[in-house]
């Protein structure tokens, strides 16, 4: 059996400490090999079989290491990712990809030039009732669709003084949770003809985006993407509306919470929603409901693949492609928002 790729996990907030960190450990592929970090003390308690480094340009001139994951503030990501693929390493770099398209596609272009694996951590492909939308979609169950609503709404009342809530470049729920909810939709529907945006910071003291209502045009199809940080219940996370049904879910994926209070991935339950969809229907004028029992997630297939990848045993999981395609739509949800005006994509 081949010996594990070491990995340098560059960054250790919260994703780095909470969702990186722990998948790495769960894939047997992968060795947590360096976190970079001025954490010292706590990482040397929290990993002790990791080496801790406080200089990137170490890691990026050491030969042991293979895949370089950037889970640092969104400004870094560009910087970060070119220093590593200009030093031979495969990268995963967290959403946001970048900050703009632009350096998405540069990004692209040096993994060529260097022959490195460059993949989007867009986990939430993995998530268990996105999967369940699918399948459902695939399968026909719904007919053709009319209208798709996807929601990812928090209650965070007061802001917090740090850098997702700043009103620097990258901060601001659209950056933070629009690449999730855009790289579904891509991955369902493909590219959209029109974006229509409306942003907003709503709570008291904010100066980032906390909400945000994105309409995209598919023809016939309509999808409505919304966030918002002052929504303390009440709606449904998904409801997809098609010519033979409609498909409601509520609640979140499991998988992150799980995360949060330490279970390790892969444990008893993993990836399991008890919270099941609901699938409705028409037929002779009454009104009928089923349970759509929620297929498992799990984020430890990205990692998996992206390991087979750099082996040249697989496909990469996320592409630069589909990066840059989800970068395309952020860019233009930000020009849309500021101009009021439908766009053409």
């Amino acid at each position: 059996m081949s010996m594990p790729l070491n990995v340098a996990l560059i960054g250790y907030g919260y994703a780095g400490r909470t969702i990186h960190a722990p998948l790495l450990h769960a894939c047997p592929q992968l060795c947590l090999h360096t976190i970079v970090s001025s954490k010292g003390e706590q990482l040397l308690q929290e990993h002790p079989g990791s080496r801790v480094l406080s200089d990137v340009a170490l890691v990026l001139a050491d030969p042991d290491i293979d895949l370089v994951v950037i889970a640092s503030p969104n400004d870094s990501h560009f910087p970060l990712a070119a220093a590593a693929l200009a030093a031979g390493k495969h990268v995963v770099v967290d959403k946001p990809f970048t900050l703009t398209a632009a350096e998405a596609q540069e990004l692209q272009v040096m993994a060529g030039v260097h022959r490195c694996l460059l993949s989007a951590f867009h986990n939430r492909r993995w998530d268990a009732d996105f999967l369940t939308v699918r399948q459902l979609l695939q399968d026909g169950t719904l007919g053709d669709i009319a209208l798709f609503e996807s929601r990812f709404e928090r209650y965070r009342p007061q802001v917090q003084a740090r850098w997702r809530e700043s009103a620097g470049s990258g901060g601001g729920l659209w950056f933070d949770l629009g690449p999730h909810l855009l790289d579904q939709t891509l991955q369902l529907f493909g590219r959209p003809r029109t974006i229509h945006a409306d942003f907003a910071a709503q709570r008291c003291g904010a100066v980032a985006t906390d909400y945000f209502h994105v309409q995209l045009h598919y023809g016939r199809l309509r999808v409505r993407l919304s966030a918002s940080s002052l929504i303390s219940g009440g709606v449904p996370r998904f409801a997809v509306h098609g010519t033979l049904g409609s498909y409601v879910k509520y609640g979140l994926d499991t998988q992150e919470a799980a995360l949060k209070r330490g279970e390790a991935p892969g444990c008893a339950g993993w990836g399991e929603d008890t919270l099941h969809g609901l699938h409705y229907w028409q037929q002779d004028g009454e009104e009928h409901g089923d349970v759509v029992p929620t297929l498992n997630g799990d984020y430890r297939h990205y990692y998996s693949a992206v390991a087979a990848a750099i082996r040249g045993e697989g496909a990469n999981p996320v592409p630069a492609d589909d990066a840059i395609a989800v970068m395309q739509l952020i860019e233009l949800g930000l020009d849309s928002a500021r101009s009021g005006c439908e766009l053409p994509v």
